[in-house]
């Protein structure tokens, strides 16, 4: 894999983003986006793309599938997933992002951030990681650019 990913913590306040080296091995926290309006945060996320000449953007999706007829977190990330796809032509993955949050927690703790200070960048940093190190093991294909 070649280029550098952008990986996505989609939250209903914030969106974390965390971006991986150019190589495709290690993911750091990049930045943390205060949600605004789904045309401002494609605007934003886009814009971060191109500057970082991303190949690929790798969205965290909730596990917690719901009951038929109840609208969850996952169903609410599918559909930021399917506006998000029409602003952009780079390869979106969706990425399974359980424990995402407790590893960002352990992080931010060795950071010594402050509690209640934004830890959403440190998800999407867990999330991207969690799919180089996959990639990297056989165990998920790359991104195809130019689909």
């Amino acid at each position: 894999m070649k280029g550098r990913l952008l990986g996505v913590d989609h939250g209903l306040k914030r969106i974390g983003l965390a971006v991986s080296d150019a190589s495709g091995l290690v993911a750091r926290e990049l930045a943390v986006i205060k949600r605004r309006s789904k045309a401002e945060d494609f605007r934003r996320v886009n814009q971060i793309a191109a500057e970082l000449e991303v190949v690929g953007i790798v969205v965290g999706l909730p596990s917690n599938e719901s009951q038929p007829g109840v609208y969850s977190q996952a169903d609410a990330v599918r559909r930021w997933v399917e506006h998000f796809g029409q602003t952009t032509s780079l390869p979106i993955i969706l990425w399974d992002e359980q424990l995402s949050s407790a590893d960002a927690r352990e992080i931010a703790r060795q950071q010594r951030r402050k509690p209640g200070e934004p830890i959403d960048d440190l998800a999407a940093r867990v999330i991207l990681q969690s799919y180089l190190d996959a990639v990297r093991d056989g165990l998920a294909s790359p991104p195809d650019a130019g689909e």
